[in-house]
């Protein structure tokens, strides 16, 4: 198995090899290319298709954006990423149709062994990240590697999600946590 199916499967991977050193200077080339555009120019579109995974119908990013690798990212239709939203993707993340991230929002997949011998060997594993549809997600809030988050949740700006999160539910706070009465 190569480091990047490793990598992609959630097993321990060397993010040094140099397949996926390669993989993250292709993302980091779009990346800049995509970042220096503005709405409306002529190839935005298709530097962002080049990035990501999949984009759906009307998807939009705004620039800047950043990601580890881009082809594990997959927006569904109608979705809306704000400024400076970083993605880092080492296995997927998925997002579900007309959800809508606020700006600075970051969404961790990597993730590092807690025993220090296995991450003194250089060793990391990453988590997916599924974010259903029709959700909203405030300013600068952090989804950390291997959550859920339900159809029509709403997490709340600056909230930082540890466990996933139900369909329908309010979650805000670090640890983010339900908001009752809402």
């Amino acid at each position: 198995m190569t480091e990047r199916e490793k990598m992609i499967s959630g097993a321990l991977y060397r993010a040094g090899d140099p397949e996926l050193v390669a993989d993250r200077a292709r993302a980091q080339s779009l990346m800049r290319d995509y970042n220096a555009t503005i709405l409306g120019d002529e190839g935005r579109g298709d530097i962002l298709d080049a990035l990501l995974g999949q984009r759906g119908e009307g998807a939009v990013v705004r620039a800047p954006f950043h990601v580890d690798y881009g082809y594990n990212i997959f927006l569904g239709a109608g979705v809306f990423l704000n400024f400076g939203c970083v993605f880092l993707d080492g296995c997927a993340i998925r997002v579900g149709d007309m959800t809508q991230i606020g700006p600075n929002v970051q969404v961790l997949t990597a993730d590092h062994p807690r025993d220090a011998e296995t991450r003194d060997a250089g060793l990391e594993f990453s988590r997916p990240v599924t974010i259903g549809r029709n959700v909203w997600i405030g300013g600068a809030a952090l989804l950390l590697p291997g959550v859920t988050v339900g159809d029509d949740a709403v997490i709340g700006a600056g909230a930082v999600v540890t466990k996933d999160v139900a369909p329908g539910l309010t979650v805000a706070g670090n640890p983010a946590r339900p908001l009752h009465g809402r």
